[in-house]
């Protein structure tokens, strides 16, 4: 016998990416808030050029 497989990911899997996925996008914003961040992102693509 050979057990079926359900292809549908299950809710609570469905929950705890979108939290992470939020989490991580909180993460983005707040680094992004912040103008020392702002600054050493800018001088860091600069100095590529």
């Amino acid at each position: 016998m050979s057990a079926i497989t359900d292809p549908k990911p299950l809710p609570w899997r469905r929950w705890l990416a979108l939290a992470l996925a939020m989490a991580m996008l909180l993460a983005v914003f707040l680094m992004y808030s912040q103008p020392e961040f702002m600054l050493m992102l800018a001088d860091q693509v600069w100095s590529c050029f």
